[in-house]
């Protein structure tokens, strides 16, 4: 049985956040979490929360057992872009992309 978690507009880019996911992608849920809380990366701190999540929703709602369980897989998709400008010189103005993403992660027990 699978179960997932979905954290939506986190104020990372996906294209960061995928670092931070091929880190877990099949492995075992407490060793995943011992990788990401040593991570020093910024999105690894939100990829823990949706893995913590994810774990949460296994045990309590399907009764799952968390020894058993392993990243099957996670992904993060391009979220809303944020924009705003910033002034230049002579009067012209650059954009700049706040991008987000949407992070995924599912978790499976092992057979």
């Amino acid at each position: 049985m699978e179960v997932k978690a979905i954290a939506k507009t986190i104020r990372h880019p996906a294209r960061k956040v995928r670092i931070v996911l091929d880190l877990v992608r099949g492995k075992d849920a407490k060793e995943a979490l011992g990788i990401l809380k040593f991570t020093p990366n910024h999105a690894a701190k939100d990829v823990y929360k949706v893995l913590k999540s994810a774990i949460a929703n296994a045990t309590h709602n399907n009764q799952l057992n968390e020894d058993k369980l392993y990243v099957k897989e996670c992904f993060a998709n391009e979220g809303a872009t944020i924009k705003r400008w910033m002034p230049r010189a002579k009067g012209r103005a650059t954009p700049i992309m706040k991008r987000t993403s949407h992070i995924t992660v599912v978790v499976a027990e092992k057979e």
